[in-house]
């Protein structure tokens, strides 16, 4: 399973931002720009807040294997390789989110003195906050079930699980 980088990411951010920036703009001056839902945040930090739980779950597991503890439960390895997929998923959609939200809080930055507008600027900033938890979440998740590095391979680096 190869690594997740942050560039990748940064790049969907950026791409996604630009273009929602720009669709925001065209949608506003054809008709209304649809309102950014407070759910949003809501639902991005609770994404975090599971991948941060699976991650310390994880953690403290494989801790407690690493120091052969009696009655230490084993991670399966398939299980540790599905959370990492979920991890690396939910990173690249909350980037993907993010970026659209970004791009269309800061459109929203010029109409800050109408009330809706405003709400939906602090809804869209706590949108974004709330990708970039899921996004640290998921790369400590993939941390987490990283491989120490192999000794009969010459690799650069540790390997994720799967």
């Amino acid at each position: 399973m190869k690594e997740l980088h942050i560039r990748v990411l940064i790049g969907v951010f950026v791409v996604a931002g630009v273009l929602s920036w720009a669709a925001a703009r065209l949608w506003n001056g054809v008709g209304t720009l649809p309102s950014v839902p407070l759910a949003a945040p809501i639902v991005l930090a609770l994404i975090a807040v599971v991948l941060l739980s699976t991650a310390l779950s994880l953690r403290a597991r494989l801790k407690a294997q690493r120091e052969r503890r009696p009655g230490a439960k084993g991670v399966d390895p398939l299980m540790a390789a599905r959370a990492v997929v979920f991890g690396q998923a939910s990173a690249l959609v909350a980037a993907l989110v993010a970026g659209m939200y970004g791009g269309t809080g800061v459109f929203l930055l010029e109409l800050l003195d109408i009330p809706a507008r405003r709400d939906q600027a602090i809804y869209a900033g706590f949108s974004v906050v709330a990708g970039i938890a899921v996004i640290v979440a998921a790369l400590f998740l993939e941390r987490v079930c990283r491989l120490p590095e192999d000794d009969d391979q010459n690799h650069s680096g540790a390997e994720p699980v799967a």
